[in-house]
């Protein structure tokens, strides 16, 4: 019988038809929670990643913030702005004597203009 198809011949073929069949059913499934839980973990990263880019946000600008604050309270700003708050208050006093003077000067009556 060498050229027939015996039915253990076929029974055997069937069962391998069969396993393959299962086992692409079994791989297709496998796939597909593969691919779910890469659309999940696609999912997690892209929040992860939002939420990193907003904290690096903050901290640059924070970063901004304390850069123009240590310029503000640099040495030799404090210096200047004290050396032109002395100046201004030198002419307060200086502008409140003449007005002083001026005051004193006027004796508070006009004369009537007919």
């Amino acid at each position: 019988m060498e050229g027939s198809i015996d039915i253990g011949l076929v029974v055997t073929i069937g069962g391998i038809i069969f396993s393959v069949a299962g086992a692409a059913a079994v791989a297709q499934s496998q796939i597909k929670n593969i691919v779910e839980m890469l659309h999940d973990l696609e999912a997690r990263y892209r929040t992860f990643d939002q939420r990193l880019d907003k904290g690096h946000t903050q901290i640059e600008t924070q970063s901004q913030k304390l850069g123009v604050l240590a310029k503000m309270m640099d040495p030799s700003n404090e210096a200047a702005r004290h050396r032109e708050m002395s100046n201004i208050i030198t002419r307060i006093d200086r502008a409140e004597k003449d007005i002083s003077k001026l005051i004193t000067m006027h004796n508070g009556k006009h004369p009537k203009v007919e």
